[in-house]
C-alpha cells in the first residue's frame, strides 16, 4: 500500500473486503482507526530459551529442538483426533500435542528430521511433560543463533478475537496497518494530547505507544503504551464533558432564592430534630447553585437514609418561595406515592396552601401518577398550570405533553439509574426556561464513576447519617448447608414482632402464573417447580436433580427463584402463621399496593412478603428486620438497598441474607461482603471490580464506555482526575478550543452522534 487514507477510511482500503466485513461484523471494526485502537487484551510469554531436560513445570518457556518423531492417533471411536509430536535436541525428550482445527496445520509442518522454535507453558500429562498447542516456527539453515534469541524472548500480543478471526490473524492485520502508517510517517494520526501536557506528565508521543501496545519487546513497553493511551481516553472524555458543563453554565436560569420569613423558614422553625452537618453543607452548596443566574446541576448522592429527601425537599421549598415550582420524578408508583405521603407529614399544614385549615405560608403538594382517576389527574394538571400546587411529585406521568407547569424552576430526579437521559431532559423542557436540576441517588458511586459517568454535574455527598438511626446487623444464612440456621431466621422475625417491630420477607419474583422477572420483572417457566420456604428441607433442589455430578451451585442456579406469593402462603401456614402476614409486588393494582403500605406504616401488618419494590423510599421506622430470600440472586448495591429499609428508627436493625449457595463460591462470598460492612461505598467498589464497568455504567452512559479500551474507570482514579483538571482549565480558556485543533478532530471522532445527544441532554 503506498499511502494510508485517513484513520476514519473503512478497513476494506488495507484489509481487502472479505477480511474487513468479518471484522465489521463480529468485533465492530470499521475504520482505520478502529483497529489502530483494538488492543491485545494480554501477552503471551514464550520465556527463556530452555534445553529440554531443564523444563520447569507451569512456566512459559522456548526451546530450540528437532521433530523426532510426529502420529495422529484417533480418539472418541474415531470421530477426533490429536497430533503428538516428540521433539529432541540431545539433552531431553518433550512432547507436543495439538487437537482439532490445529492438527491439520502442524501436521503438514512438524516433520521428522525438521528443527524450529516452540514456544509455551509447560505441564504434565501422564507423567510426560508437554506444550499444548504451542506456538511455533520452523527453522532454516541461514537462521542465526540471535534470530532465535529474539524470537525466543517475544512478548506475542493476544487480541479480543471471535470465531471467524483468530488472533494471530488479527495480529497479522495490525502488523500490516503499522507497517504503513510507518511507511508514511504516521500520516493521518491524530494525537489529541497537547504537547505540552504530553511532556509534563511524562507520557510517550502518540505513534510510538501504539507501535509498543502493538510490537512491545519489554513489559516495560507495554507499560509504558498503556500509561499513555490511557491518558487519550481519559482527557478526551473529561474534555467532552467540561465542555458540557461549560455549555450549561452560560444557559440562562431565574435565580431561586428563598424568601426571609417564607415557607422554607417555617418549615425549618417547625422541624422536631436538627440537621446533620453533611445536610447543612450540602444544602450550602444546592442553595448557592439555586441562587445563580445559569442551571444547577447537581448530583446528590449519600447512603440509605443520610437524609437525602429531606435536603431535596429544603431546596423545592426555596424555589417555591421565589415564586417557582418544583417537580420530583420518582421510577415507580410505590416510591412516588411514599415521597408525597411522607413530603404532606412533614411539611403538614404548609402543605395545604389554599386549602381549608391550611397554612397562609404553605404551598399544595399534588401528586400525579399514571393510575389517577380522570377527576384527580384534572385537579392536578389544573394546579400545575395555574401554580396553585408548588411541589408536584409523580412518576413518568409528568412527562406527558398535557402536563404543563406555570413556572418550574427544579426539577429534582431520585434514583437517576432508572431513567433515561430522554425522561429527563423532556421534564425539564417543560420550565419557561431551563430548570435546575438536582439528581438523587442511594446507590453510591465511586468517585472515578461520578467523574466519568456523571461528569457533567457538581457531586455532593452525604455520607453521615441523622441523629437516632441505628445500627444493621447482617448475617448469611446458609439454608441447605445449616437447615436450623433458616428455623433460626423465621424465630428472630417472631421475636421482632413480638417485641413490638414488623420485618419484611424479600424475595426474587412474584409466583403467579404469568412470566415475570427478577424483582417484578426476567420471565420463568410457567408452570416451574415451586419450593418451600419455611423448610428447605423440601427444595426441589435436592429432590429433583437429575445428576449426582451437579454441582451444589449448579442446582441452586438451576431451580425457579423463589416467589413472594408461594413464600407468603408457606409463612402464613407454617413459621409466621400466628403473625399477619401480607403481599406487595409490582402487578397489584396501585390503590392496592398503597392500601397495603398505608397499613404496614401504620402498624396493622407484621410482616410484608415483597419483591424489590419496596428497594428505595419506603420508610418504616418501626420495621427492625428483614429476610431476604435467594439472596444471591440480587447485586451488592442492590441487596445493599433492600438492607437499608430497617433500622430506621431507635431500635437496632437486622438482615438476614438466606442462600442455598455452598460455602466457598463467589455468590456466598459476594454476600459475606455484604454482611461484612454498611459502607455503601466499600459495597459499590466491590461490586463494580466483580462486574466491570459496562453493567454499572449503563445502558445510558454506553458511548462513554464502549470508547474506554484501556482506561479501567475503577482502577485509574489519579489519570482520571487528573485528566479531568487539565480538562477543565483548557476548557475554561479555551471553550472552542480554537488553539487545540487535534483535540478538536479527536474530540469530533469521540462524539459521535449517540454519544453527542447524551451528553447534551445529560
Amino acid at each position: 500500500m503506498d499511502s494510508v487514507p485517513a484513520l476514519d477510511e473503512p478497513l476494506k482500503k488495507v484489509l481487502g473486503g472479505n477480511t474487513a466485513k468479518v471484522m465489521a461484523d463480529h468485533l465492530d471494526l470499521h475504520t482505520i482507526g478502529d483497529l489502530l485502537h483494538h488492543y491485545p487484551r494480554r501477552y503471551a510469554e514464550r520465556g527463556e530459551l530452555t534445553r529440554l531436560s531443564d523444563l520447569p513445570l507451569d512456566e512459559h518457556v522456548t526451546v530450540v529442538a528437532q521433530v523426532a518423531d510426529a502420529r495422529v492417533h484417533k480418539f472418541d471411536r474415531g470421530t477426533k483426533q490429536r497430533l503428538e509430536v516428540i521433539l529432541t535436541d540431545g539433552s531431553g525428550r518433550l512432547q507436543l500435542v495439538f487437537f482439532g482445527r490445529g492438527v491439520y496445520g502442524a501436521q503438514k509442518e512438524l516433520l521428522p528430521g525438521r528443527r524450529g522454535m516452540f514456544a509455551g507453558k509447560v505441564g504434565v500429562f501422564r507423567n510426560v511433560r508437554q506444550l499444548a498447542h504451542p506456538a511455533y516456527e520452523m527453522l532454516g539453515k541461514e537462521d542465526s543463533a540471535a534470530a532465535v534469541e529474539a524470537w525466543a524472548n517475544q512478548l506475542r500480543p493476544l487480541y479480543p478475537a471471535c470465531a471467524q478471526l483468530e488472533s494471530w490473524k488479527i495480529e497479522k492485520a495490525v502488523g500490516t496497518l503499522l507497517d504503513s502508517l510507518e511507511a508514511t510517517g504516521w500520516d493521518g494520526l491524530v494525537d489529541p494530547l497537547p504537547e505540552s501536557l504530553r511532556l509534563d506528565r511524562g507520557l510517550a508521543e502518540l505513534p510510538e505507544a501504539l507501535l509498543k501496545i502493538h510490537r512491545p519487546r519489554t513489559k516495560t513497553d507495554i507499560a509504558a503504551a498503556r500509561d499513555r493511551l490511557k491518558w487519550d481516553e481519559a482527557f478526551v472524555l473529561q474534555v467532552a464533558l467540561a465542555r458540557r458543563r461549560h455549555a450549561d453554565a452560560q444557559l440562562p436560569a431565574v435565580p431561586r432564592a428563598p424568601a426571609e420569613g417564607g415557607l422554607l423558614d417555617a418549615f425549618d422553625a417547625r422541624l422536631p430534630f436538627t440537621l446533620t452537618d453533611g445536610q447543612r453543607s450540602v444544602s450550602r452548596e444546592i442553595f448557592a447553585d439555586l441562587a445563580t443566574d445559569h442551571p444547577m446541576h447537581r448530583l446528590l448522592q449519600g447512603e440509605v437514609g443520610s437524609g437525602k429527601t429531606m435536603v431535596a425537599l429544603r431546596a423545592m421549598l426555596g424555589v417555591v418561595d421565589s415564586g417557582g415550582q418544583a417537580a420530583m420524578l420518582a421510577p415507580t408508583e410505590v416510591l412516588a406515592q411514599q415521597h408525597h405521603r411522607s413530603i404532606t407529614e412533614m411539611m403538614g399544614d404548609l402543605a395545604e396552601g389554599g386549602m381549608l385549615g391550611g397554612s397562609e405560608q404553605g404551598t399544595k403538594v399534588v401528586l400525579l401518577t399514571g393510575s389517577m382517576g380522570a377527576a384527580a389527574r384534572r385537579q392536578a394538571l389544573l394546579d400545575l398550570v395555574t401554580g396553585e400546587a408548588g411541589i408536584v411529585v409523580g412518576t413518568h406521568a409528568l412527562i406527558e405533553d398535557k402536563v404543563q407547569f406555570h413556572d418550574l424552576g427544579l426539577v429534582v430526579v431520585d434514583e437517576q439509574h432508572r431513567f433515561g437521559v430522554e425522561q429527563r431532559d423532556a421534564l425539564r423542557s417543560k420550565g419557561k426556561q431551563p430548570p435546575h436540576l438536582l439528581v438523587m441517588t442511594a446507590t453510591p458511586i465511586p468517585r472515578t464513576v461520578a467523574m466519568t459517568v456523571f461528569g457533567d454535574l457538581e457531586t455532593s455527598v452525604l455520607d453521615q447519617l441523622p441523629a437516632g438511626r441505628s445500627p444493621i446487623a447482617s448475617h448469611v444464612v446458609p439454608a441447605k448447608d445449616k437447615p436450623h440456621f433458616l428455623a433460626r431466621a423465621w424465630e428472630r422475625v417472631r421475636e421482632e414482632v413480638a417485641a413490638g417491630h414488623q420485618g419484611y420477607v424479600v424475595c426474587p419474583r412474584i409466583g403467579d402464573e404469568m412470566g415475570e422477572e427478577i424483582g417484578d420483572g426476567g420471565a420463568e417457566p410457567k408452570g416451574a417447580a415451586r419450593k418451600s420456604a419455611a423448610s428447605p428441607a423440601k427444595s426441589p433442589a435436592k429432590s429433583s436433580a437429575k445428576s449426582s455430578a451437579k454441582s451444589p451451585e449448579d442446582e441452586a442456579e438451576k431451580r425457579p427463584p423463589l416467589a413472594v406469593l408461594d413464600v407468603a402462603e408457606q409463612l402464613a401456614k407454617g413459621p409466621l402463621r400466628e403473625l399477619r402476614v401480607e403481599v406487595l409486588h409490582g402487578r397489584m393494582q396501585p390503590e392496592a399496593k398503597d392500601e397495603v403500605m398505608r397499613r404496614f406504616a401504620a402498624g396493622e401488618v407484621d410482616v410484608l412478603v415483597a419483591t424489590t419494590v419496596i428497594e428505595v423510599g419506603v420508610n418504616v421506622p418501626n420495621a427492625t428486620a428483614m429476610v431476604i430470600m435467594d439472596a444471591d440472586r440480587f447485586g451488592v448495591s442492590q441487596l445493599h438497598q433492600l438492607r437499608g429499609r430497617v433500622g430506621r428508627g431507635s431500635a437496632a436493625g437486622l438482615c438476614l441474607l438466606v442462600s442455598e449457595m455452598p460455602e466457598g463460591s463467589p455468590a456466598r462470598a459476594r454476600l459475606g461482603a455484604v454482611a461484612a460492612t454498611l459502607d455503601g461505598f466499600e459495597l459499590s467498589r466491590i461490586d463494580l471490580e466483580q462486574r466491570r464497568e459496562g453493567d454499572v455504567l449503563g445502558q445510558a452512559q454506553s458511548g462513554a464506555r464502549s470508547s474506554l479500551r484501556v482506561l479501567a474507570v475503577i482502577d485509574d482514579e489519579e489519570v482520571i482526575a487528573a485528566a479531568r483538571e487539565e480538562a477543565a482549565s483548557i476548557v475554561a480558556a479555551d471553550p472552542e478550543l480554537a488553539g487545540y485543533p487535534e483535540l478538536r478532530t479527536a474530540l469530533d471522532a469521540f462524539l459521535d452522534e449517540e454519544r453527542e445527544e447524551y451528553l447534551d441532554k445529560g
